[in-house]
C-alpha cells in the first residue's frame, strides 16, 4: 500500500482500490459461475476455462512511455484469435462441408470447433461429448456457459493453460494440445514467461482461480503448431476416410527454413515491446520482453468484414479495436512479408523484356496456411503517353484476377510461370487442391492432394529434400529460379506498335480469400453461406492489398 502512495500518491491509491474491488467482485462471480452446472453438460469437478473478461480488468491500460497502447486485452479483442468463432467465412465453410458430407456432420463440427471454439470443445470432450458449432450461433450476451466459451474464440485461458506435453510432436497437432484437467479451482496453473512474484499471486487467483506459473514453452513455436498444423482427413460419399491433406503446415515450413535457428512464431506475430513494461495495470512490475497480443497476420479482409457487420455477427470488439487490427495486418503485410524488385529491363526486337524478382521475408511460405490465400504479380507496361500496352494480373471489381484460369473456370487453374508473354498469363503464388477424381476443388474434406503449390519459399528452404507435407508441386518444382527465399519471372511485352520511353510498374498483391473460394459457395442454400457471399460482394473490390511495388522507366 505504501508503495502505491510513493509512485502515484492519493490518486493512484484510489485507482488501485477501485480496481482491486472490481477484481474481487469478478472473482466472486467467477467462483459462483464455477459452482453452477450447465444442464447440457454432464457433471464435472471444475471449470477448466474462464472467458477473457476475467483477465481484462488487470491486463489493460498498458501504455508505453512513447504513448503506444499495448494493452493485452484490447489488442487481443480485435484480433482473428479473439474472433475465430465469429469469422463469417469460417462459419460458411463449415456449413458447406456439413452439406457436402452430411453423414459426418457431427464429426466435422467437432473437428472444426477444436481450434475455432477451443474452450467449449475441450470442456465438451472432457465431459465425454462432441463439440458443436451451429448450436451456439448466433452469439447472445445472455447465453449459457458453453456458448459463452464458444463466443470467446481463442481466449487467454486456452493458450496460457497449454502444457508442454507432446509439443512439437504429431500427437499435439490438429488442436490436440494438452491441458491439465486434474487440479482443482484455485490451483490451476496459468503459464507465462516471467518469474513469479509470489506476493502478487493473490489478485489473479481471486479474480480467475488460476495460479501464475513461469515457463518458457509459452514462447516457443511448438505451442502455435498445435492448432496451426492441420492435417485434414478427406471423406468419401458415405463419410468414410479416404485420405489425408496437409491443409496448413506453417510450422513444418518454418522447420525446413533458416528461421528455425533465428526466430519463433511469436517473435514475428507477437513482437516484444522495447524496454521495460508492466504486464498488468494492478501492481504490475516493469519487465523486459512484454509480447504484444495483436497476433499480426495477413487477414485484414475478415477483420474489416467483422467491423462492417459487427451487429449481425455479435462482435464484442470495439470499432477502434477492429480498425487497429486491420491496420496492423496491412502494415505487417507491407513491411515484413515479401518484396518485389525489377532486376533488369531492356528493349530488343520490339519486345520489352523485364525480369522481376520476388523475395519472401517471412519464416514460412508466403502465403501460408489456409489455401484460400493467394499472392500474385500485377505487371503493367505503359507507353510515353501513360497508356497501358501490356498488363498481367489486374484485380477486377468482383475480386477475381483477369486472365486467371481458375477464376474463369472452376475446373481449371493457372500454372506456374518462369516467363509471361501476354495478359492471359498471370504469376499467382498459391496452392491448388484436387479431389480423388483429380478435379480442382475448394472443398477441404474432398481434397486429397495438391497439383500446384508454388507459394514463395522461406529463406533456407531446400525444395529438393522437402517432405511431402511441405513439397513444391507443379512447374515450380523444376524452375531453377524458384528457390528458397525468392523467385524470378521474365516478362516479355510486345511494344512494337507503341512509342517509348516505357514505364514498368510491378506490384505484389495479396488476397486472404481468393475469388474462387468465395464463388464456389454460391450454390449452397444455407444462411451462413448466403450471408458471407453478400459480405464478400460488398467488399470484393477491396479484397486485396499491395504488399510491395517497384517501378522502372526505360531510356528509350
Amino acid at each position: 500500500m505504501a508503495a502505491c502512495f510513493r509512485v502515484g500518491g492519493e490518486h493512484m491509491m484510489r485507482r488501485f482500490t477501485a480496481i482491486v474491488c472490481s477484481v474481487a467482485v469478478v472473482g466472486i462471480a467467477t467462483w459462483a459461475a464455477g459452482q453452477r452446472r450447465d444442464p447440457k453438460v454432464p457433471s464435472r469437478p471444475v471449470s477448466l476455462f474462464e472467458p477473457s473478461d476475467r483477465c481484462m480488468a488487470c491486463h489493460n491500460n498498458l501504455v508505453t512511455p512513447a504513448g503506444e497502447d499495448v494493452s493485452i486485452g484490447q489488442s487481443w479483442r480485435g484480433s482473428m484469435m479473439a474472433n475465430s468463432s465469429r469469422d463469417p467465412y469460417w462459419q460458411a465453410s463449415v456449413r458447406r462441408e456439413t452439406i457436402d458430407h452430411p453423414r459426418a456432420k457431427e464429426a466435422i463440427e467437432d473437428e472444426c470447433s477444436k481450434c475455432h471454439m477451443p474452450m467449449m470443445r475441450f470442456e465438451a470432450k472432457t465431459a465425454g461429448q462432441k463439440g458443436t458449432v451451429f448450436t451456439h450461433l448466433p452469439f447472445m450476451h445472455d447465453a449459457e456457459r458453453a456458448s459463452q466459451l464458444a463466443a470467446d474464440g481463442v481466449s487467454c485461458t486456452v493458450c496460457h493453460q497449454i502444457t508442454d506435453e507432446g509439443l512439437g510432436r504429431p500427437e499435439s497437432y490438429v488442436g490436440n494440445f494438452s491441458i491439465d484437467t486434474t487440479r482443482p479451482q484455485g490451483d490451476r496453473p496459468v503459464f507465462g514467461p516471467f518469474e513469479i512474484d509470489q506476493g502478487r499471486t493473490t489478485i489473479m487467483r481471486s479474480a480467475t482461480g488460476y495460479k501464475q506459473t513461469e515457463t518458457k514453452h509459452i514462447q516457443k513455436s511448438e505451442l502455435c503448431a498445435t492448432c496451426h498444423t492441420l492435417l485434414t482427413r478427406a471423406l468419401g460419399p458415405n463419410g468414410e476416410e479416404i485420405g489425408e491433406l496437409p491443409e496448413q503446415v506453417p510450422y513444418q515450413e518454418w522447420l525446413h527454413s533458416s528461421y528455425r535457428e533465428e526466430k519463433s512464431c511469436q517473435d514475428c506475430h507477437m513482437p516484444k515491446v522495447t524496454g521495460d513494461m508492466p504486464i498488468a495495470a494492478v501492481l504490475g512490475e516493469p519487465r523486459e520482453g512484454l509480447s504484444r497480443h495483436n497476433f499480426r497476420g495477413g487477414n485484414f479482409f475478415i477483420t474489416q468484414m467483422l467491423h462492417k457487420n459487427r451487429g449481425e455477427l455479435g462482435v464484442r470488439a470495439l470499432p477502434q479495436e477492429l480498425e487497429l487490427a486491420t491496420r496492423v495486418a496491412r502494415d505487417y503485410l507491407q513491411t515484413e512479408t515479401a518484396e518485389v524488385a525489377v532486376d533488369r529491363v531492356g528493349l530488343q526486337n520490339g519486345n520489352l523484356e523485364t525480369v522481376v524478382s520476388v523475395k519472401n521475408l517471412s519464416g514460412h511460405k508466403f502465403p501460408t496456411a489456409y489455401p484460400s490465400r493467394r499472392a500474385w504479380l500485377h505487371v503493367t507496361v505503359k507507353d510515353a503517353n501513360g497508356n497501358a500496352v501490356f498488363e498481367s494480373g489486374k484485380l477486377m471489381p468482383n475480386g477475381s484476377i483477369r486472365g486467371n484460369d481458375n477464376d474463369a473456370d472452376a475446373k481449371k487453374y493457372e500454372p506456374h510461370y518462369s516467363e509471361v508473354r501476354n495478359a492471359e498469363e498471370v504469376q499467382i503464388y498459391e496452392s491448388i487442391i484436387v479431389d480423388r477424381a483429380g478435379s480442382v476443388t475448394t472443398g477441404l474434406l474432398s481434397a486429397l492432394r495438391y497439383v500446384k503449390d508454388n507459394r514463395l519459399l522461406p529463406r533456407g528452404f531446400n525444395k529438393a529434400n522437402a517432405e511431402e507435407q511441405i513439397a513444391v508441386h507443379g512447374a515450380a518444382s523444376t524452375d531453377d529460379d524458384f528457390t528458397g527465399g525468392s523467385d524470378r519471372v521474365r516478362y516479355v511485352a510486345d511494344v512494337s506498335r507503341a512509342q517509348g520511353p516505357f514505364t514498368v510498374d510491378v506490384a505484389l498483391m495479396f488476397q486472404p480469400v481468393g475469388y474462387r473460394w468465395a464463388e464456389n459457395l454460391r450454390t449452397y442454400e444455407a444462411a451462413e453461406v448466403k450471408r458471407f457471399n453478400s459480405y464478400y460482394d460488398s467488399m470484393a473490390a477491396a479484397s486485396a492489398v499491395v504488399v510491395s511495388s517497384a517501378s522502372v522507366r526505360t531510356g528509350n
